[in-house]
């Protein structure tokens, strides 16, 4: 071979194995940051540890092994777990500390915890009522026979005193006889003659009747049926020929000059709901318009049934615009009642169990960022934010996005996290494909809070959508089973679920899909299997929210193969009124979150694809 081939390739060879070196140095540097104590030299034994390394995956922590390898999920390179601690730092026990690199890829964001007036946009739903103080029922004070009737039909409009109908009665006309026959007694007897004319002032005669009747001497064979109130007719019980008993239902009668607007407000709202509180609406039946008023009375009960409370507003009417029954959307922008600061958090930065809330609290001057686990009390929701009630205080530092990240890495280390307070070792062990994972690969809620664009992804195989469609059918079967509260069928169905999930084919998606779907995959996976393996019906609940959740998502980016409708119903009961999603095949409210408890709380959001 050519002497100098060889030295060109030589010379490639020794450019290639240093351009490899330098990599590998840069690699480390990024993965396990720079350590003044670290040495260029060591032996073999340095190398050795006693505790076996757990390798993991930057972008799904919820994926460890004993060895290194590829992510079963994105095919990125699995990392060491590492503990970082700088000279002369003392770092806590439960501290969870990440690189920059770390807090990037995670996407960490953090806010400081201020106080500040909660406000919230609260949303109603509502209908035209008529007032109750302005409804006439006209009843028959006597038996007796319809003769004619002026009024003909429900709708039309009367006036106060207006003739409505002619009744015949012989017991009307026996009582008028005693009135004239006690007038011969006035004198001698004055209370009989009283008596006589309160009977038949009763029976809904007036002062002008009864005087034309003395001075006459003769009793009126005919009654007028007269209107109490102006208003319109919205009941007509009798037609004419009709025969009447004492008591029987003749018309009903309400004035619309003024109306109620009533809204149905959740238990959740009460506490932004207050006297005098102005609510704008409008009405679907009326596009364009828009009106207001004022809250002029609170339900001091909740309905048992629907779990709500009326809110009134009173309108005016006088032009006759809003007829009952009309359907209203109302929004009442409001202050707390207490109208006081508060410390107020951001939504994102919350994790929920169902019973607990958990932020992760910043600890202050540290080179590399590190986070602490801690339990909060909560108080009302305010729009994007809740009110702190326990266990912050204001100036702190809190992660508010990337939280589940955190939550995932407090997990694989053993620390205090969302499902595991108490922290403690975890299994290392991971066996993909449905079957039984670590604990907390079962535990992890959602391992991404990255907020999905849920545009429609075009171009999206029919096979896979078909495959999406068979799991969403299985998804079914087990929210059935939750609205049961049959815990031993719940796992059941979570297992077919888990079956129907295995199946689908991500190599059928690519780009943008592909990536979309990564995201939605291990939250979806380890929830499944939350249900599946976690004990006690409300700890499952709380996974099923999330699986349901990204199932939304999955629906929306990629859409489905359905033979039936499929629909996004919502509980705002579930967790404490922080409320949970689920899908149904049917607009009938069943809900899974409460069984039979709460049978139809709940509502339907929307159609899905």
């Amino acid at each position: 071979m050519n002497l100098n081939i060889l030295k060109s390739l030589n010379n490639k060879t020794v450019i290639l194995t240093g351009f490899v070196f330098v990599s590998g140095l840069l690699l480390g540097d990024i993965f396990f940051g720079n350590s003044k104590d670290q040495h260029v030299e060591h032996d073999h034994e340095e190398v050795t540890s006693n505790e076996e390394t757990i390798y993991t995956c930057s972008m799904h922590p919820q994926i460890k092994q004993n060895e290194p390898g590829l992510c079963p999920i994105c095919a990125m390179d699995l990392v060491p777990v590492i503990t970082l601690q700088t000279e002369g730092e003392e770092i806590g026990p439960d501290e969870i500390q990440m690189t920059e690199l770390a807090i990037k890829l995670a996407e960490v964001q953090t806010t400081i915890v201020k106080r500040g007036i909660p406000e919230k946009a609260v949303h109603l739903l509502g209908k035209i009522q008529a007032d109750e103080r302005n409804i006439a029922q006209l009843t028959a004070r006597f038996g007796g026979r319809i003769e004619k009737l002026f009024v003909n039909y429900t709708g039309q409009n009367v006036r106060k005193g207006q003739k409505m109908g002619v009744i015949y009665s012989p017991e009307l006309i026996t009582a008028q006889k005693e009135l004239l026959e006690a007038i011969k007694y006035k004198e001698s007897n004055p209370s009989f003659y009283k008596a006589s004319r309160s009977k038949l002032k009763l029976w809904n005669l007036s002062e002008s009747q009864i005087n034309d009747i003395e001075n006459k001497e003769e009793p009126m064979l005919f009654l007028n049926i007269l209107a109490p109130i102006s208003g319109t007719v919205t009941r007509r019980h009798v037609a004419t020929g009709d025969y009447i008993n004492e008591g029987s239902a003749l018309f009903e009668l309400v004035d619309l000059n003024r109306v109620w607007v009533m809204f149905d407000a959740y238990e959740s709202d009460l506490s932004w709901l207050n006297l005098g509180d102005p609510i704008d609406f409008t009405l679907p039946s009326l596009p364009g318009k828009k009106y207001s008023g004022k809250v002029s009375y609170i339900d001091p009960f909740i309905d048992a049934s629907t779990r709500v409370a009326r809110v009134r507003v009173e309108m005016d009417n006088r032009d006759q615009t809003f007829k009952p029954e009309m359907f209203v959307n109302g929004i009442l922008r409001s202050k707390i009642i207490e109208n006081l600061d508060e410390l107020l958090i951001p939504k994102s930065a919350i994790l929920w169990t169902g019973k607990r809330a958990v932020v992760y609290v910043k600890v202050p001057d540290r080179e590399y960022s590190s986070f602490l686990y801690r339990e909060i009390v909560l108080g009302p929701e305010a729009g994007n934010f809740y009110v702190v009630a326990k266990g912050l205080a204001e100036g702190e530092e809190i992660a508010s996005n990337g939280v589940f990240k955190i939550d995932a890495s407090a997990q694989l280390a053993g620390k205090p996290s969302m499902m595991n307070p108490e922290g403690g070792k975890v299994s290392t062990g991971h066996n993909h494909g449905g079957t039984p994972m670590g604990d907390e690969e079962m535990n992890s809620m959602d391992s991404s809070d990255e907020d999905i664009e849920t545009d429609d992804i075009k171009d999206v195989s029919e096979t896979f959508k078909q495959q999406l469609g068979e799991l969403v059918n299985s998804y079914f079967k087990m929210k059935d089973a939750f609205v049961a509260s049959d815990e031993q069928l719940v796992e059941t169905e979570a297992k077919t679920v888990i079956s129907s999930f295995n199946k689908i084919d991500m190599t059928l998606l690519s780009g943008d899909a592909h990536i979309k779907w990564m995201k939605l995959l291990a939250p979806i996976e380890n929830n499944l299997n939350g249900i599946f393996h976690m004990k006690g019906i409300e700890m499952k609940r709380s996974h099923f929210s999330v699986v349901s959740s990204k199932l939304t998502e999955a629906i929306d980016l990629f859409g489905i193969v359905s033979n039936t409708p499929v629909y996004l119903e919502f509980c705002p009961m579930a967790f404490d009124n922080k409320g949970a999603y689920w899908i149904s095949d049917n607009k009938e409210i069943r809900n899974p979150y409460f069984g039979d408890m709460m049978l139809k709380c709940g509502k339907v959001k929307r159609e899905l694809k």
